[in-house]
């Protein structure tokens, strides 16, 4: 049927597309059109213009970059990812090697009577035994140290009385040494009998008299290390591991080094839950009073 045919027909007005024509205006390079008739032949001339397809042609290419520059980002970011882990994994890796490495030469340096299994845990434990036992040493030497200097320089040995209530000057004179005894024990005692005390520690304010011990206190997270320097007292020993434990303070180590009328408390606690002490002042103070009742009973045992 032609398109006469069917204008004549009377059909309402519609338009045919010219196929054929538009093929062949595409294939002749002219710019890209569409032709098309109406009912009554007429020929009308639409479709896509030139600049419609270089803008569409634009925002393909556009597209394709962004994919391509979303790929590379993606790409990147796995790439560094992969080279932290890497990084996280050498790091690891050396820090093991070198824990191994000291562990090592820490258990080559320990008796073997310190080092129950092989395991790291085991080995660190002995060290800690093996460095206290040799601490306690060192104060035995120290203390016999002294005796042989007290004895060479024939000074007559400190009584207990002159430990219990001399002043702090003539008690030191009595040694014939100059320095305060286990000096090297003492860095910064919170309370000074013997030793001088810290200069910024403020003193309590209910002890009046001069302190009646060498107490000097570290505390590390929930582990503190205690030396107390004071003279020898009846059942103290056994009084101040109680006090201790009424105040929450298990003790890990404990080691005692005698001096004349003297006694050299080395002791490792730990801090338990519920403990109201939470500085080395406080754990100071809390021992500084228990040597006081302590020297209080002491003192009404003998009257």
């Amino acid at each position: 049927m032609t398109l006469e045919a069917l204008a004549s027909a009377g059909l309402p007005p519609f338009f045919f597309y010219d196929t054929i024509t538009a093929t062949t205006s595409h294939h002749s390079g002219r710019a890209s059109s569409s032709r098309f008739h109406n009912a009554g032949g007429d020929d009308v001339v639409g479709g896509y213009s030139g600049g419609t397809d270089e803008r569409r042609q634009s925002a393909e290419v556009a597209g394709q970059g962004r994919r391509k520059r979303r790929r590379q980002r993606t790409h990147k970011n796995k790439e560094d990812a992969e080279n932290q882990r890497m990084t996280h994994i050498a790091v690891e890796r050396n820090r093991r090697r070198q824990m191994n490495e000291h562990l090592a030469v820490l258990r080559s340096l320990m008796p073997d009577s310190y080092i129950q299994r092989g395991d790291q845990a085991s080995i660190v434990g002995g060290a800690i035994d093996f460095v206290k036992e040799l601490e306690q040493l060192l104060q035995s030497l120290e203390a016999q140290k002294r005796t042989l200097q007290q004895r060479q320089a024939g000074k007559p040995e400190s009584s207990p009385a002159t430990a219990d209530g001399g002043s702090r000057s003539s008690s030191s004179h009595s040694h014939g040494v100059d320095s305060p005894p286990f000096a090297q024990f003492f860095t910064f005692p919170q309370y000074g009998w013997r030793h001088a005390a810290a200069h910024d520690y403020p003193q309590p304010e209910d002890q009046l008299l001069p302190a009646l011990a060498d107490i000097e206190a570290t505390l590390i997270e929930t582990h503190a290390n205690v030396r107390i320097l004071s003279p020898k007292r009846p059942h103290q020993l056994v009084k101040i591991v109680c006090g201790l434990q009424d105040l929450k303070l298990s003790i890990l180590h404990l080691s005692l080094t005698t001096l004349d009328a003297m006694v050299l408390y080395s002791l490792s606690v730990k801090v338990e839950e519920g403990c109201n002490l939470a500085t080395v002042d406080d754990i100071a103070a809390a021992i500084h009073r228990m040597l006081c009742l302590i020297q209080a009973e002491a003192t009404a045992a003998a009257q």
